[in-house]
């Protein structure tokens, strides 16, 4: 299957949230033939590659000159005792000791943004595939560019990055005078760097936007556990680098759609890694679980249940007019899964300006510090599958000349239901209107453009659009019988519609650009991500 989001090579990003309540669960002894730092006895002659908590003659509670700056900027005589005591630091929490030295690089934000090569080049057939999933997930609007606004996200945000293939980390500072290290940042970049030489992160498929996620629950929960435990350290066991006050600036014009999809592995990732260090093995077990990581979202989302994804192969029912859209060769296809789906719900309850399906106090945690990703109307989620379709007659189709067959599996009809009763709200929020004498089809004329034809049938649900009801059957000849709706009208009384977190009326008292669960936050902390993947149609990660 195809990704949208195909990138030349993959880089683990670093971007400022606020603070996530992460469980900090000590498991696990020294590994077998390792010495711990915290022996009663520490080696006479202990080795970087033998030595849990030691690297290249530093050990992990060293005191360092720097230590006593007045700010975070490391001179390049400093820099390589502050990333081998940070190496040794997250050794000593991980219970694994780094293989070879990690190049480490400070930049401004300024340079950071400069650099052409970060961000991949996608085709243009990528391109209108990314677009039509956005579109799809109710994201990205026909009107913006789906690749400037992840770009965007990411260019203002950013912390650092790893990237697997040059092995090197580089720390984004806002200072651009003086370009400061901040050391929790490091912490969490050098435990991908620890992941990379231990299970090679470079190795695993990441061909959808479910697959990623899956991925990202066990590498980036792993990240985000070891991170959170090292910044705790900091300021109570430890002296760390640290900007005074440090604090990327969230933009007020974030996508939040995309933000929410991408953020799920951090948010449930660390509860699955708990879940798999209460086992008797601690560690052991995290580490085994890379050769056998969670094979979906839903997976992340739902720790010690049964969630294989069912894999699903869409029916080709089109006419001559339209054709499946192909990226190098082969049928556009993604999967999105119970995140993106919760994403989708979702994203609307940070807009002032709109109703949305999942409520805010459904959706945001207690401590307003992340999400609650298992909600009733995706939570029986068990595959999906949406394929792009391209008029024949377009020479340079682009999104106005496409459209796609998502078809979606459910655990039980139930689940299918809800899923659909979801949906219908949300076509509802953006202005759909029922057609008369066509069954289950709505149009809507304005962000996201279209008539959309739904069919359920038991656990599956299938939703088609396309440029013009006329052109629905030209997709799918089979999707929208004539006659009256069979599960339910896309429009609803105004009074029932969920308000999320923008139900008062009162908008205009304290209006202002702040984002519920995010406009304060009181400390932050840097949240691994694996951002930009090399996802290519059918090609091995470099």
């Amino acid at each position: 299957m195809t990704d949208p989001l195909t990138r030349t090579r993959l880089l683990v990003a670093l971007f400022a949230v606020s603070t996530l309540a992460l469980a900090l669960v000590a498991a696990g002894g020294a590994a077998p033939g390792l010495l711990s730092a915290d022996s009663p006895d520490r080696p006479d002659d202990p080795t970087t590659e033998g030595t849990v908590g030691y690297v290249d003659g530093h050990w992990y509670d060293d005191d360092l000159a720097v230590d006593d700056s007045e700010d975070a900027a490391v001179e390049d005589d400093d820099l390589e005792a502050v990333v081998s005591r940070s190496m040794a630091r997250v050794e000593e929490i991980r219970n694994l000791t780094f293989q070879e030295d990690v190049p480490v690089e400070v930049v401004s934000r300024e340079e950071f943004q400069g650099e052409d090569d970060v961000f991949g080049e996608l085709n243009e057939d990528e391109r209108l595939a990314q677009e039509v999933t956005y579109e799809a997930l109710f994201m990205v609007d026909r009107e913006t560019d789906a690749e400037d606004e992840v770009e965007a996200m990411y260019g203002g945000t950013v912390e650092g990055y790893y990237d697997p293939e040059t092995g090197e980390i580089v720390i984004v500072s806002d200072n651009p005078e003086n370009p400061e290290l901040d050391e929790t940042v490091l912490g969490h970049e050098l435990l991908h760097a620890l992941q990379d030489q231990h299970f090679d992160l470079s190795s695993y498929d990441r061909e959808t936007i479910d697959q990623d996620n899956a991925r990202n629950g066990l590498i980036e929960g792993d990240a985000a556990w070891v991170g959170t435990e090292y910044g705790e350290r900091c300021g109570t066991e430890w002296d760390c680098v640290v900007p005074d006050g440090s604090q990327t600036e969230q933009p007020s014009d974030l996508n939040w759609g995309i933000y929410m999809t991408l953020f799920q592995p951090y948010n449930d990732g660390p509860n699955y890694v708990d879940a798999l260090l209460e086992a008797d093995d601690g560690w052991t077990a995290v580490n085994a679980a890379y050769d056998d990581p969670p094979a979906s979202s839903s997976a992340v989302i739902h720790p010690n249940e049964e969630r294989e994804p069912i894999d699903i192969e869409v029916d080709d029912r089109s006419n001559e007019s339209w054709d499946r859209l192909e990226v190098n060769g082969e049928v556009a296809s993604e999967t999105a899964g119970e995140a993106a789906m919760v994403s989708m719900f979702g994203a609307d309850v940070h807009d002032r300006s709109r109703p949305s399906v999942i409520e805010s106090d459904e959706l945001l945690t207690d401590d307003l510090s992340g999400y609650d990703y298992d909600q009733p109307y995706t939570d029986g989620w068990a595959g999906d599958e949406l394929v792009t379709y391209v008029s024949a007659d377009a020479a340079d189709p682009d999104a106005a000349d496409s459209g796609y067959v998502w078809q979606t599996e459910w655990r039980s009809s139930e689940d299918s239901r809800q899923f659909v009763e979801g949906y219908l709200e949300l076509l509802d929020i953006h202005d759909a209107e029922s057609v008369d004498d066509r069954q289950d089809t709505y149009v809507v004329d304005e962000g996201f453009p279209g008539a959309y034809a739904l069919e359920r049938d038991g656990e599956t649900v299938t939703i088609v659009r396309a440029p013009s009801v006329a052109d629905l059957d030209g997709i799918d000849s089979g999707i929208a019988a004539t006659g009256p709706d069979s599960i339910g009208n896309a429009t609803v009384d105004d009074s029932e519609t969920n308000t999320g977190g923008n139900d008062s009326d009162d908008t205009d008292e304290n209006d202002d650009d702040s984002i519920p669960g995010f406009a304060v936050p009181s400390t932050v902390i840097a949240v691994s991500i694996a951002l930009l993947t090399a996802r290519a149609r059918g090609s091995v990660l470099p």
